[in-house]
């Protein structure tokens, strides 16, 4: 391991996919055929949702990190034809062939109804713009953890948009922090109107109306500006963690653990709501769960041992194979409870140990797709983004091609 790997942020990645897997699993068993102790281990797997959190703080920090080194060192900012490059070779491949599938799959073998809002749904995924309307947040049916990726591409965009701003203003080392904490300050500003103005009427407003009258419901607390005050957060992480890299302190270690406790002390404060709506009613504990989340990137490269016991070979497969899972587990279990199981739906199954096996089979599955999909559809791709770069980002942490 070279010294400006980042160590602990596969360990956050493999982490967040898990807590998604298991956030999903476990809402398919009811709970009135657990015990009480199962229960409420099931309740708190549940809030595995704020694994959703995690990955965007974690994109915010790894993507900034690049500019904020820039920033520092007084120089140019880093091209941000090589950012859009990397983050559309990274992410759009596995995306589409997922949504494509996905999209087929409903009105074919799946059987729901066709329409030409199932089309423009589809097509908004297509072109990353799916985020900015309750309409088409879910881009597809039967695979809704795909909704992230179009908040998540609206983070990208509007990152570039912000750090180009902080590099034409003439504040560099701390003033830049500051700059950076007013970006947040204004994208709370948004929030609060869309709070405020942005609330749907209650026509078609429910679960009850299937995906889209759920994300109607959703709406505003989900929005892509909610999730871009979390992913801000992992910026704002970025900022410090470069003021500090050069340190090698179990102080780090102490800090590491601290940031840990108090983002799993989230699951508590919050259970049993997943959504755990916090300020202005952003999902996932915002701001806490985002800033312990934020203190464990931040400490965990500058870690004497943390560091080490993270690194290892099971975290650095879970973490390169993590978006495949992301994107495909939820599919298939829609696909078992479609063709199969109908009991296999949200607190559905009374047969513990069924649900248990077929939860098994469908991660299982999940991994096995995921990783063919990494290595014959993602890193080729990712590979051959590589050769049409001009130049490379200043000082780049060495991470796996599935970073970011």
């Amino acid at each position: 391991m070279t010294d400006n790997r980042l160590a602990g942020a596969d360990f956050v990645r493999a982490l967040a996919c898990l807590m998604v897997l298991a956030h999903h699993v476990a809402q398919r068993v009811s709970p009135r055929f657990l015990e009480p102790g199962q229960i409420q281990v099931a309740m708190f797997v549940t809030m595995g949702a704020l694994g959703v959190c995690a990955f965007f703080v974690l994109s915010g920090y790894l993507l900034s990190r690049p500019f904020w080194v820039a920033i520092d060192a007084n120089e140019r900012m880093p091209s941000l034809r090589t950012y859009a490059l990397r983050r559309s070779a990274r992410i759009l491949p596995g995306f589409w062939l997922a949504l494509t599938v996905a999209f087929l799959m409903s009105f074919t073998i799946l059987k729901f109804p066709f329409s030409g809002e199932l089309v423009l749904r589809y097509l908004s995924g297509v072109f990353g713009v799916s985020a900015f309307h309750w309409l088409t947040w879910f881009p597809v049916e039967f695979d809704q953890p795909l909704w992230s990726i179009g908040a998540e591409i609206f983070s990208y965009a509007l990152l570039a948009i912000a750090l180009w701003l902080v590099f034409k203003l003439p504040f560099r080392g701390w003033g830049a922090r500051v700059v950076w904490l007013m970006v947040i300050a204004a994208v709370l500003g948004g929030q609060y109107l869309l709070q405020t103005y942005g609330v749907p009427d209650s026509v078609g407003r429910g679960w009850e109306h299937g995906s889209v009258g759920g994300a109607k419901f959703w709406w505003p607390n989900y929005n892509p500006i909610a999730f871009f005050a979390m992913f801000a957060v992992g910026v704002l992480a970025a900022s410090l963690q470069v003021r500090v890299a050069k340190y090698r302190n179990i102080v780090f270690d102490l800090i590491a653990l601290g940031g840990f406790g108090f983002a799993a002390w989230q699951f508590y404060a919050y259970g049993p709501d997943s959504s755990a709506y916090g300020v202005l009613n952003i999902p996932y504990a915002y701001p806490w769960f985002p800033i312990g989340v934020g203190i464990v990137l931040l400490a965990m490269p500058s870690s004497v041992f943390l560091r080490w016991i993270s690194e290892n070979p099971v975290v650095a497969y879970i973490a390169r194979v993590s978006f495949g899972v992301y994107v495909w587990h939820y599919f298939l279990m829609e696909v078992v409870r479609t063709l199969w199981v109908p009991q296999y739906v949200y607190w559905g199954m009374r047969d513990v140990g069924q649900w248990a096996w077929i939860s098994a089979g469908v991660i299982g599955s999940a991994f096995v797709i995921a990783t063919l999909s990494y290595y014959l559809l993602e890193e080729p791709v990712i590979r051959w983004a590589r050769t049409l770069e001009r130049r490379s980002m200043p000082d780049a942490p060495t991470l796996s091609p599935a970073a970011g």
